[in-house]
């Protein structure tokens, strides 16, 4: 069913051009849009014409018309103008109207199709059947954005994604949840990832400059046949919730990239409580005050380079050489030592999944 706000905006442009008063009433003789302001038709009059065998008629002034979807009534559209061409715009209206029927069918058993398809609901032999019929190329190239924004229902956010990619007719943008908003993109034969990852960053910057909504953009591998989108759509979840973890600082997580991270999500927690026991005896890393956190972690990423963190640091390079001896009397880590320090990193990255997880269940 088309909302009323488009059924006025289609009658408000026709009325534009032809300067003709259109009227749009459901079955039962209830207005749905106008441009006319007030009628002097009762609902009874419009309501006989909708159980009359007639296709159009003239009523009191008015040319009544007939707009159907599929052979079933959907409305009754009047027209009213001292114009002798108020018949003809009025089938011209009634054909818009029409076509508008159509597309949003269309549009809506595309949506569920699409639905369907990303929650694993459908046989193989129905995803290739179905999408025959809503002429939907089977063996293109696509991947799976899942935009996540900060409220709930967010059909402002929703709309303005659909409008950044309108021009984009074999893309499809739905939502499958009340924060999230799923963007099935195809790819062609010369885009990489990069490209991709362009796409994420448009994504973000206009959902925040146009609908002032703050959102977290994750995408799945490139598939390249429609029965594999959903295991795109579920690597795109995965990156979403991998990168609520371990990239915090980033609004845009692709599954390729989560390294590590993406290994140590699937642990099981009482494994992962296991292993701190082992590596840190008892203790923890938040036991650890800030400044030694700030060290390991500027460290890391310094690639283990004693004199670039000593600087970045603002300390003497033998003070960065004392902290670490310290640490490494208190854990049997020498983060110097290579092995010892991928082994700190995991631990690490360990304990931040862990806390996560406990968050979530409460």
């Amino acid at each position: 069913m088309i909302s009323n706000q488009i059924l006025q905006n289609t009658i408000d442009g026709i009325k534009n051009i032809t300067k003709v008063d259109l009227c749009v009433c459901d079955t039962d003789g209830k207005t749905l849009a106008s441009t006319m302001g007030e009628t002097d038709i009762s609902e009874e009059t419009v309501l006989n014409f909708a159980v009359s065998p007639a296709d159009s008629q003239v009523v009191s002034g008015y040319q009544f018309f007939k707009v159907f979807d599929e052979h079933q009534l959907e409305y009754v559209l009047l027209t009213r103008s001292s114009n002798d061409d108020m018949y003809m715009i009025g089938k011209i209206a009634a054909f818009q109207i029409q076509n508008l029927l159509v597309a949003y069918k269309e549009r809506f058993d595309k949506d569920n199709f699409i639905k369907n398809l990303l929650l694993d609901n459908l046989l193989l032999v129905d995803i290739y059947n179905r999408a025959k019929k809503l002429h939907i190329e089977t063996s293109a190239r696509r991947v799976v954005y899942v935009i996540e924004t900060k409220n709930e229902k967010d059909t402002n956010a929703l709309e303005t994604v659909r409008s950044l990619f309108s021009s984009r007719i074999h893309d499809f943008i739905t939502a499958v949840d009340e924060k999230n908003i799923i963007f099935v993109r195809e790819v062609k034969s010369n885009e990489t990832y990069a490209d991709l990852d362009k796409t994420a960053k448009v994504i973000v910057d206009m959902l925040n400059t146009e609908a002032m909504s703050q959102v977290h953009v994750a995408y799945g591998t490139i598939v390249n046949e429609l029965k594999e989108v959903s295991r795109s759509y579920k690597e795109a979840k995965m990156a979403l919730e991998v990168g609520k973890i371990f990239y915090s600082d980033k609004n845009v997580v692709a599954y390729s990239n989560l390294g590590i991270g993406r290994l140590i999500y699937q642990l099981p927690i009482p494994l992962c409580r296991m292993f701190i026991k082992e590596i840190f005896e008892g203790k923890s890393p938040d036991d650890f005050d800030e400044e030694t956190l700030t060290t390991i972690n500027k460290f890391f990423e310094n690639s283990l380079n004693v004199s670039e963190t000593s600087r970045q640091l603002y300390i003497h390079r033998n003070t960065l050489v004392y902290r670490l001896d310290k640490l490494q009397k208190g854990t049997g880590l020498d983060l110097r030592v290579f092995e010892d320090a991928i082994t700190f990193k995991i631990a690490l990255m360990v304990v931040k999944y862990m806390h996560y997880m406990e968050n979530q269940d409460y």
